[in-house]
C-alpha cells in the first residue's frame, strides 16, 4: 500500500531484468551496497576474519584446511535471510510460498476463520435460498425421445442449466472478492511480522472493494467475450463442418483464455497493496509476470490443484451422506429423471461447500498474494523495503 511502509508505489525500483542482479543482505556485494551488505573481502561487523596468507613461495605453508577458502557446509556461507513473518524475505521456492499461505493462516487463525467462515455461510445460505425458491424448475426429460425432439430437449435443459447456475456464480464471486479483499491485508501484514485483528483488515480493505469488484468483472467480461468469439463462427456456420470449427475455436479461445489470466492474475494484490487503478493494476500484473509466465502458471496450477483435492476429499464424504439422508430424491432422480433436491440433500451439500470455501478461500489468497510478493522481490529488491518497514536492525534508511 503507498501509505505502508514496504509496499511502495511501481517505479521507486526497477522492474525490469534485475533478477539476477539485485543486491540483498543475504549475497556478497560491494561496500557500497545498502546497509546490511558485506563484501566476499569484508566480513560484516562482529564476525572474524581469517588470518591472511600473502607468500606464495615454496617455502610458504599452504593455508590450514578451511582458512583463506570460502567456508563450507552448513552454517558457513552467505547468512540466512531475515524472516520477520511468515516468508523469508528473499526470492521464494514453491514450497516456501504454500508454505507461507499455510503458516499466515495458522498464525492468524481467528481473523482467518472468522473472515472466511462468516462468508461461506452467508454466501452458501444466499445460494441455497436462491436455488429452492428463486430459480425455475429444470425441464422434465423424455429418456425414450430421438431426432430433432431429443435435440431439442438436451439445448433446452444447457440453457436452463446455464441460466440456473448463474445466480450462484455471482454469489459466489461476490463472496470471492470480499474474502480476497480482506485476507489479502492480513497476508500483506503476516510477512512483516505485524499482528492484524478482523476490524484493522476491513478498514482497510473495505476501500478497495468496488475497484476489485470492477477488475474481477472486466476479467470475467473479457473471459465471455473470447470465449464467444472462438466458438460463434462454429455454431453460426452449422452441420458437421461447424461442430468442428466450433471445437477447434474452443481450444484456440481456451488457450487464449489462460494465457491472459496467468499473466493477470497479480492484478488482484497491485490493486490492493499499491491501491492501483484497474487499468493499472493490469499492466503492474503483466509487467511482474513478464518472463516468468510459465513459472507463475506452474504455481498456479498447483494451487489448482491442491484445491481440488480438498474438494473431493471433503466433498465425496458430504455428498454421501447428503444421499444417505435424502434417498427419497434419489431414488426419483434415478426413476423419472427429476432434478431437484430436497432440504436434506441441500442443508448437507451446503455445509460440506461451507467446509470447502472456508479451507480453500485462504489457501487461494494466499498463494496469490505471495506470489506477488515474490516477483516483486526478485525485480524490485522488495525485501530490504519490507526489511526495513519490519524494523529489522541493519536495514535503516539511507540516501
Amino acid at each position: 500500500m503507498n501509505d505502508t511502509p514496504g509496499w511502495a508505489s511501481p517505479g521507486s525500483a526497477p522492474s525490469d531484468g534485475q533478477e539476477a542482479g539485485v543486491p540483498r543482505p543475504s549475497e556478497p556485494v560491494d561496500g557500497s551496497g545498502p546497509a546490511g551488505n558485506w563484501s566476499s573481502t569484508q566480513p560484516p561487523a562482529g564476525q572474524w576474519s581469517p588470518p591472511s596468507h600473502t607468500g606464495t613461495g615454496p617455502g610458504t605453508p599452504p593455508p590450514h584446511p578451511g582458512w583463506g577458502v570460502p567456508p563450507q557446509g552448513p552454517g558457513w556461507g552467505r547468512p540466512p535471510a531475515a524472516k520477520p513473518g511468515v516468508i523469508p524475505l528473499r526470492p521464494l521456492g514453491v514450497g516456501e510460498i504454500l508454505d507461507g499461505a499455510v503458516s499466515t493462516m495458522r498464525a492468524h487463525w481467528r481473523t482467518v476463520l472468522g473472515i472466511t467462515l462468516a462468508v461461506s455461510v452467508v454466501a452458501q445460505t444466499a445460494i441455497l435460498l436462491v436455488q429452492e425458491y428463486l430459480l425455475p424448475e429444470p425441464p422434465s426429460l423424455d429418456r425414450n425421445a430421438t431426432g430433432s425432439e431429443a435435440l431439442r430437449q438436451a439445448i433446452d435443459s444447457l440453457r436452463s442449466s446455464l441460466l440456473n447456475s448463474a445466480p450462484p456464480l455471482l454469489i459466489s464471486m461476490l463472496a470471492t472478492i470480499f474474502t480476497t479483499a480482506v485476507l489479502t491485508v492480513v497476508i500483506s501484514r503476516s510477512v512483516l511480522g505485524r499482528p492484524v485483528t478482523l476490524s484493522d483488515a476491513w478498514a482497510e480493505a473495505r476501500p478497495r472493494l468496488l475497484p476489485l469488484l470492477g477488475l474481477t468483472l472486466l476479467l470475467a467480461v473479457m473471459a465471455g467475450v473470447i470465449m464467444t468469439a472462438g466458438i460463434l463462427p462454429g455454431f453460426l456456420i452449422g452441420d458437421t463442418a461447424g461442430v468442428g470449427l466450433a471445437f477447434l475455436g474452443l481450444l484456440a479461445a481456451g488457450g487464449v483464455f489462460l494465457w491472459l489470466m496467468v499473466r493477470f492474475c497479480l492484478a488482484s494484490p497491485a490493486l490492493m497493496l499499491e491501491r492501483q487503478s484497474i487499468t493499472a493494476s493490469l499492466k503492474r500484473s503483466a509487467k511482474l509476470v513478464r518472463g516468468a509466465w510459465w513459472r507463475t502458471f506452474g504455481i498456479l496450477a498447483l494451487t489448482w490443484l491442491l484445491t481440488i483435492i480438498v474438494m473431493v476429499v471433503i466433498g465425496i464424504p458430504f455428498g454421501l451422506i447428503a444421499v444417505a439422508v435424502d434417498d427419497g430424491s434419489l431414488s426419483s432422480f434415478l426413476t423419472d429423471g427429476a432434478t431437484s433436491f430436497g432440504w436434506p440433500f441441500l442443508i448437507v451439500s451446503a455445509v460440506g461447500d461451507v467446509v470447502i470455501a472456508t479451507i480453500t478461500y485462504p489457501l487461494s489468497a494466499g498463494v496469490m498474494a505471495l506470489l506477488y510478493v515474490d516477483q516483486r522481490i526478485r525485480r524490485e529488491a522488495l525485501d530490504l523495503d519490507l526489511a526495513r518497514a519490519a524494523g529489522l536492525p541493519g536495514y535503516d534508511n539511507r540516501s
